[in-house]
């Protein structure tokens, strides 16, 4: 089979396609026969930093089991984490990282909804909205945030405001039913929300919580690293809590399965639309890395072996 090799200390446009033995699915594991691959900028800054392995979302077919797996079978079609060597032509993935893609979705969907859908559902509902309440959504054009824009709507709020990098991003997040777009530096022109949910993390976090009104509450899953002046929390009684996907599965798995038939449900009733901005062969895996990094995508960016 082919698989991606990234070369350590080399920048994260040193990804070369290697041929590789196919592995083999061990006690609680299935081997997949990878259709389709998300990249997301956090796996990014994991290989880029001290990361041994690509790690990202996959979809595709089950072609067989190891000891111990119940419920799947060869022929299945699934989405799940994969923790190591994640571009690749096949894939082990261990049981509790999967669901069964139901019928009628395509493999890009799958990986374009699930783990951005997850995080933004799970940052929406620990930002506990209430009906008729303004949501801001920064990073709004982005693989979490262009969801995240479309699942406050869909939990209530009566304004969604979105903030991107650049203008050119304006008319896709109007189109997605927000609002109000603006870019970071004209977030001060729009409603000031409720609730925040913010993909961007790091200093922009200073400007997310500018966006909140008075006692609002900003949920950051950006993965940016920075400061923030408690002054900003403390003159307008806001809040900020840290949220990330991985851990809530750990703590709490019933929670996070009921996120992932909600994420499902939206899909299949039509109220959440996955947009991928572009599909990479393998080969391509950098140029892909290349569109995230450079903050360009609207939406997912889904490598498809």
């Amino acid at each position: 089979m082919r698989r991606v090799q990234y070369e350590r200390g080399s920048g994260s446009e040193a990804l070369e396609v290697v041929a590789a033995e196919v592995p083999v699915p061990g006690a609680g594991e299935l081997l997949v026969r990878v259709e389709a691959i998300g990249a997301t900028l956090s796996a990014i800054r994991r290989i880029s930093g001290d990361a041994e392995q690509v790690r990202a979302e996959v979809a595709g077919e089950v072609v067989a089991v190891g000891d111990g797996v119940d419920g799947y079978s060869a022929g299945y079609r699934v989405v799940g984490l994969c923790t190591s060597d994640a571009y690749a032509e096949y894939v082990v993935l261990a049981i509790d990282q999967v669901s069964a893609i139901p019928d009628g979705a395509s493999a890009v969907d799958a990986v374009a909804l699930m783990r951005s859908g997850l995080v933004a559902l799970g940052a929406l509902d620990t930002a506990s909205p209430r009906e008729g309440e303004t949501a801001l959504v920064t990073a709004a054009a982005g693989g979490v945030g262009h969801l995240a824009v479309q699942l406050a709507r869909v939990r209530g709020a009566s304004w969604v405001v979105g903030a991107v990098s650049d203008e050119s991003k304006i008319d896709f997040v109007r189109e997605l039913g927000a609002d109000e777009v603006f870019t970071y530096d004209q977030l001060h022109c729009g409603k000031q929300a409720d609730y925040a949910l913010d993909g961007v993390g790091g200093t922009g976090l200073r400007g997310t919580l500018a966006g909140l009104a008075e006692g609002g509450r900003a949920v950051t899953y950006g993965t940016g690293g920075g400061l923030i002046d408690t002054e900003d929390l403390l003159a307008g009684g806001k809040t900020l809590t840290g949220f990330r996907i991985g851990r809530l599965a750990q703590r709490d798995p019933a929670r996070y399965e009921d996120l992932r038939q909600e994420v499902w449900q939206y899909y299949a009733s039509g109220l959440l639309h996955p947009v991928v901005h572009a599909e990479f062969a393998l080969d391509d895996a950098a140029a892909a890395h290349a569109v995230i990094e450079q903050r360009a995508n609207l939406g997912k960016v889904v490598l498809v072996p």
